[in-house]
């Protein structure tokens, strides 16, 4: 089989030809029909995750069938298409994982980071791991909703925003495309907030209520007018973008952050006691919620924005992604 792997930091991808790996207890093999690229598989590529073994082979948006399966698994059939995303498998012994909260495992598996991943022909990974993908969705479209999806879907329905409230979707890239749809079909008043006027179209034909171009006027001051913003979802890269809107939060208002960023988010305790505003993090999510994600998303038409490559140019795939000029997510297809 083929694989675009990586041999060690920083050395990028290379295609190149492996045996087929043998399911072993506990697990299913996978002919992947198509898998995401993902910032986060940089931390894969240039090695900035503690602990990876290499060669490994990136990827943690893997749409595709069952091939095989190992000793012990008994909730999934030859044939049956599945998915896996950042919950790539858990302990099931942990104090987390005792508590059923397996995506905060403390021996949590990555694809792509603890074991290979989806930038192949084939790929295993742990039972647990694996989520049932609807009749009715493509593979394609499935694959950036194991990951990009499932974050912003599941924080949003986590956040305690409720129907009407003011939700405010901070940038319109990769995540916050797909957080201004499911905002607008779970019933929020969806406000999406970007740099400049190029994104205005489409972040309403996305379902936008609202567009707030930051760089022509003071975003926080504008949900403020508004009332104020139960929850900004944060999907920006940078703490810096973040910081400023903290002033747009309501009563009880939350900032929630899913996008990664080194740099602190500046905030007073001023800010936060005299409205009872909050800063959280939220950390994708399980095999279920995963399924939850694709559910939602076939039922009320949430699709994410897809440029496809063939997998033997993962290389040039990689880099387009981490350009920043894809719209919006890259996928690989056999």
């Amino acid at each position: 089989m083929r694989v675009a792997e990586v041999r060690e930091p920083g050395a990028g991808l290379k295609l190149v030809e492996r045996e087929m790996p043998e399911p072993g207890s506990g697990e299913v093999r996978i002919k992947v029909d198509a898998c995401g690229i993902c910032h986060s598989d940089s931390f894969t590529v240039e090695g900035h995750f503690p602990g990876i073994s290499y060669p490994r082979v990136p990827g943690h948006e893997i749409a595709g069938r069952v091939d095989a399966i190992g000793d012990g698994v008994t909730e999934w059939q030859v044939g049956q298409r599945v998915g896996v995303g950042w919950h790539g498998g858990h302990c099931g012994v942990c104090v987390n994982c005792r508590r059923g909260d397996f995506i905060t495992c403390v021996k949590g598996q990555v694809p792509g980071i603890a074991y290979d991943g989806g930038y192949a022909d084939y790929m295993v990974a742990p039972h647990e791991a694996l989520a049932a993908i609807p009749d009715d969705l493509d593979a394609v479209e499935a694959a950036p909703l194991l990951c990009a999806g499932i974050t912003t879907y599941n924080s949003l329905r986590h956040s305690g925003a409720q129907p009407g409230d003011v939700v405010a979707i901070l940038g319109i890239g990769g995540l916050g495309h797909l957080g201004v749809q499911f905002a607008a079909k779970m019933g929020f008043h969806t406000v999406a907030i970007a740099r400049g006027p190029d994104k205005a179209n489409l972040a309403l034909s996305l379902g936008a209520h609202r567009y707030i171009d930051s760089q022509a006027e003071d975003a926080a001051k504008a949900l403020a007018e508004l009332g104020g913003a139960k929850v900004i979802l944060a999907t920006v890269t940078t703490a810096k973008a973040m910081t400023p809107l903290i002033e747009g939060l309501g009563i009880d208002g939350k900032l929630l952050v899913i996008g990664v960023s080194p740099e602190p988010i500046e905030v007073s305790p001023l800010q936060l006691i005299s409205g009872r505003r909050s800063v959280a993090g939220w950390p994708s999510g399980t095999a279920s919620d995963s399924e939850d994600t694709m559910r939602f998303s076939s039922l009320t038409g949430v699709q994410p924005m897809i440029e496809t490559y063939p997998l033997d140019k993962a290389p040039e795939a990689y880099d387009r992604m981490m350009s920043g000029g894809a719209r919006f997510r890259v996928v690989l297809v056999p």
